[in-house]
């Protein structure tokens, strides 16, 4: 029962819980990052914490005296030599049944008030190693302290203007210059890199060059693991520490990391938070072998780091990536060729009639895989995706990006799953590109999409496009859109990070935005001359309208005007007519010294003028009238009166002879028009 007791005080969850209470560190993940660098060892992790100066553990404290104090109670001569040491003597009886938790803590932290003051307060410390080029600075700062102020110590240190330094290396991407170091969760130790892309390397500096390109190389390590024959081959970034790549391996191998023995990492490589640019392995493939250390509780180990793998990623979350993150397929990491494994369906079927069903299938396919946040996939024919980004307003054109996946690639989990569906490439591809996907992994679909690239791109992208192998896969094709023709800007390969693809993608958007103001620019004074060309051509069509219209209304004024004339004309005709009949049909005019009794008339016209005629007696008022309207006077128009006394004759019977009216021997009548 004892042994069984002083099994369980070992377990690893109460070296966290202890180190948690005696460091005040809350966050699980970071408590286990500091005790997995000092091997769970727990005073060694206190110590890397508190230093010793503070007086909190002293360096007689021997780890033997811990692990006694820790993991079970001391007699009165060991509770006498802790406490002389500075230690504080264990709990009495009384409290015997509190937590092993709380028995253990105790041991090790102090109770008095005073001694727990320092431990909340005191500052946590932070290691760097930075790397620039030939040298390697080593830095000490408080946990408070900014990234700022890291980087104006390298100033000073470097004489490099911090406008000019990006200083890469962290856990979680690119950080700013305002953000605390206490917020990233950082690890006791730390490696850095600086880069200075607007400095060039001077003819003196070839080697540092060297240094920042080795950088941004990627390794790879054939990594074998003796005891299980089995060979991995992982790609990493040259800024991945070693220390990072035997973490690696515990989590395919499920050796810890403090029980690796390692054969192959050269001499120079004695730091375990070196990166591999600077370890002096071998570019671009290095070949390591790995086993487990002896040890004499061999038999009982592999169950419990089996458990301590999988406490660790529990509670690590991100700080422990994914093992397809290095390039290991997740067929490989459970074992490859064995019978159980479940293959991932393809990301597009072969062979596809339709390629929007077939982009419908990858989107699909790509969520089920790596989650719902990621790029938004234009679903549609490649000319189709070109039309959207290409064809439409200057201001409403974005660049094509074409992703091309190949599941036969070690670097396509990784990409997907670090690069494709980080925040910030999703962001800041769906506000600035069109996003087309392909899967090449079946040749029937790769030759399907080099015809697309050769009918809309030309034959020199298809060329390009096969020279890739398939280890270089996923790309990333960005394609802009010109005038005669579309142009690809960059061809991005997965064996890349999230900065870097960033900074590939911004780099593009900053080309096709230039390209993109001249185009606007066009635009505008094309749709300006086009406006001016309108309104003079409306200007001109009403113009024509308007004298359209004019010539109408005066076509119509004198059509009116003949028929006018020619009803006048008719209607004169006419009168003429009528007047030569009545002077044809009038009687002739007798003469002076005719017999019988005859009537001078005089009728005064309108004109003045006077009209006279002599009339037999016996004519009637009708050979009157005759005459009168014969002259251009018609009865209907004028009537004809006496002078005086005034009478109408127009009114009198027709059928009256001169006589019987009275206009004789002679009579003045004068015509008057009829109201």
């Amino acid at each position: 029962m004892a042994s069984e007791s002083g099994e369980s005080n070992m377990d690893r969850e109460m070296i966290l819980a202890d180190f948690q209470a005696c460091t005040g560190i809350d966050n699980i993940a970071e408590a286990i990052t500091l005790l997995e660098l000092n091997n769970w060892d727990l005073v060694a992790a206190i110590n890397g914490v508190i230093p010793q100066e503070n007086g909190i553990l002293q360096s007689n404290f021997s780890s033997e005296a811990s692990q006694s104090t820790m993991f079970g109670p001391p007699n009165q001569s060991e509770a006498a030599d802790a406490t002389a040491g500075g230690a504080v003597p264990p709990p009495s009886s009384s409290s015997s049944s509190s937590s092993p938790a709380s028995s253990s803590t105790s041991a090790f932290c102090p109770v008095n008030p005073a001694s727990r003051h320092i431990v909340e307060h005191q500052p946590r410390m932070l290691n760097f190693r930075v790397e620039y080029r030939q040298r390697t600075i080593e830095l000490v700062l408080e946990e408070g302290s900014t990234v700022g102020e890291i980087k104006k110590i390298l100033e000073a240190d470097l004489g490099i203007p911090v406008s000019k330094m990006q200083l890469k290396g962290w856990k979680s991407g690119d950080v700013s210059d305002s953000t605390v170091m206490r917020s990233l969760h950082l690890p006791k130790n730390n490696s850095l890199y600086v880069l200075t892309p607007d400095i060039a390397p001077t003819a003196s500096t070839s080697k540092n060059s060297d240094l920042q390109e080795s950088l941004n190389q990627n390794f790879l390590l054939v990594i074998s693991h003796r005891e299980a024959q089995r060979d991995y081959s992982l790609n990493f970034p040259g800024t991945r520490t070693i220390q990072e790549v035997k973490r690696n391996i515990s989590d395919l191998t499920n050796i810890p990391v403090r029980h690796q023995q390692w054969d192959g990492w050269p001499a120079s490589a004695s730091d375990d938070s070196m990166t591999l640019a600077v370890s002096g392995i071998s570019y671009p493939c290095h070949h390591l072998s790995v086993c487990r250390r002896s040890s004499p509780a061999n038999s009982q180990e592999p169950t419990e780091e089996c458990a301590d793998v999988h406490m660790v990623s529990d509670s690590e979350g991100d700080d422990f990536e994914d093992a397809s993150e290095f390039g290991v397929d997740d067929s490989e990491m459970f074992g490859m060729g064995s019978s159980t494994t479940c293959r991932k369906s393809p990301m597009m079927p072969e062979n596809s009639e339709n390629e929007a069903d077939a982009l419908l299938h990858f989107t699909a396919e790509f969520s089920s895989r790596y989650g719902e946040t990621h790029p938004m996939f234009f679903i549609g024919t490649l000319e189709a995706a070109s039309q959207e980004a290409f064809y439409g307003k200057a201001r409403d054109r974005k660049l094509l990006a074409i992703y091309l996946h190949n599941d036969d690639s070690v670097l396509g989990n990784v990409f997907c799953s670090q690069m494709m569906c980080a925040d910030s490439i999703v962001s800041y591809l769906s506000q600035n590109f069109i996003t087309w996907a392909w899967d090449v992994t079946k040749e029937a679909n790769k030759a399907r999409l080099l015809t697309m690239c050769t009918r809309h791109f030309g034959s020199v992208v298809t060329q390009t496009i096969r020279t890739y192998k398939t280890d270089q896969f996923p790309l990333l094709l960005i394609v802009m859109g010109k005038r005669t023709s579309n142009e690809v800007l960059n061809v991005i390969q997965g064996n890349t990070t999230v900065d870097e693809l960033m900074m590939r993608l911004m780099g593009a958007m900053e080309i096709f935005t230039a390209q993109q103001q001249e185009d606007i620019k066009d635009e505008d004074e094309r749709e300006a001359r086009e406006t001016v060309k309108r309104e003079q051509d409306e200007a001109y069509r009403v113009s024509l309208e308007a004298d359209r219209k004019k010539r109408e209304a005066q076509e119509k004024e004198e059509a009116e005007q003949v028929r006018l004339e020619r009803m006048k004309k008719e209607q004169e005709d006419e009168k003429e007519a009528i007047r030569l009949s009545l002077e044809q049909a009038l009687p002739s005019e007798p003469d002076e010294d005719s017999a019988e009794q005859i009537s001078k008339l005089r009728v005064r016209t309108p004109s003045g003028e006077f009209l006279e005629r002599r009339f037999l007696g016996s004519c009637k008022l009708q050979v009157l009238f005759d005459f009168v309207a014969s002259k251009g006077y018609p009865f209907e128009e004028f009537k004809l009166l006496t002078t005086f006394p005034r009478k109408n004759i127009t009114q009198m019977d027709p059928g009256s002879t001169l006589l019987e009216a009275k206009l004789f021997p002679q009579e003045t009548l004068f015509l008057e028009a009829r109201e």
